[in-house]
């Protein structure tokens, strides 16, 4: 049916408001979708995820700082045997001599065969120094020894706190594994291939992660705030070329977007859309294989990308959510961060 001019006119009306509309939402870089609002897992899994990153990072930390120390040990072992070897000789000769007397006839050459007061101090002074140089290569020689035992019992607290460690990292693993059982489980291909490296959060003296507030304002659209953590990450993020859409802060819901420690970076230039596709795959899949290789760097807690998870320890694990690209993640990265 025709359609009359004022009927015309209000659809042109409609159809150029509309246009407006989706002109300003990719000239403000907003999303073309809503933003996700669930990311298909569930409070006790988002509980389990945290507890063991935390878990792993700690262990990790504990053990490269334990096998920086055992490097230190060993070369400081190292350096205390040559010096034994070498006090050995040095004590082999002064006992060889005192056998053998000769220390002996050399004080009393000094002492006896010159008669001149001035003469006598000096065969004393020699007398004395010789005395203190033996008795000094045998302290020095006990010192080393005693010191050689000592960073060997140093070397052995070293070896039990690594394997302490190695103990700790397995049951996380374990952990993550059993977690990520109700989300799919199976380990699967991830995402990997040549990626810039990031730049290190700052870390604690003793290696570990500090604990942080959401004290940031949210330099992306969602209106909220990001830990320091966060913020690096985004930043570092985007000095590696990934530009595109992201929405951090939410106020509800699992995970840690309320925390301000979750970001979920868009596949499509556009925003938050379908499941991607072509190039916008290939962003999600670069991104992911990203995030990963700088994990510990940065403090990544998990990612999950087109329906599989990374955790640290069990590297990439299968992830299924309701169906939708929003808990499927099929059309946007999700970051997690300690």
């Amino acid at each position: 049916m025709a359609l009359t001019g004022p009927q015309r006119t209000r659809r042109m009306s409609v159809v150029v408001t509309v246009l407006a509309t989706v002109i300003a939402i990719f000239a403000a870089g907003s999303p073309a979708y809503a933003d996700p609002d669930d990311e298909g897992g569930s409070d006790a899994l988002a509980q389990k995820l945290e507890q063991v990153a935390f878990g792993y990072y700690d262990a990790r930390a504990k053990l490269q700082a334990s096998q920086i120390r055992q490097a230190e040990l060993t070369k400081r072992l190292r350096e205390v045997e040559i010096t034994i070897v070498r006090l050995d000789a040095q004590v082999s000769l002064v006992a060889a001599a005192r056998y053998k007397g000769s220390h002996l006839g050399l004080l009393n050459g000094l002492l006896v065969q010159h008669s001149s007061p001035n003469q006598m101090l000096q065969g004393a002074a020699v007398a004395e120094y010789l005395i203190w140089r033996d008795d000094d290569a045998l302290h020095r020689l006990a010192a080393a020894r005693s010191e050689a035992r000592t960073t060997q019992e140093k070397l052995a607290e070293e070896i039990k706190i690594q394997q302490q460690q190695f103990v700790e990292l397995d049951k996380q693993k374990r952990a993550a594994e059993s977690a990520l059982a109700a989300v799919g489980g199976m380990v699967s291909a991830g995402y990997t291939g040549p990626v810039p490296d990031a730049q290190p959060a700052p870390r604690t003296a003793n290696g570990g992660w500090p604990s942080e507030r959401c004290t940031i304002s949210d330099p992306t659209p969602a209106s909220g705030c990001v830990t320091p953590r966060m913020f690096h990450f985004l930043n570092e993020a985007r000095l590696a070329g990934f530009t595109r859409f992201v929405s951090c802060y939410r106020s509800g819901g699992p995970y840690e977007h309320p925390k301000g420690r979750a970001c979920d970076f868009a596949a499509a230039k556009s925003g938050f859309s379908t499941a991607a596709t072509g190039d916008d795959r290939n962003y999600g899949n670069r991104l992911a294989a990203w995030s990963v290789r700088n994990a510990e760097a940065l403090g990544v807690m998990y990612v999950i990308w087109y329906r599989q998870v990374w955790v640290p320890g069990v590297g990439w694990h299968a992830y299924r959510g309701r169906g939708d690209p929003s808990s499927e993640h099929t059309n946007h990265v999700h970051v997690s961060m300690l």
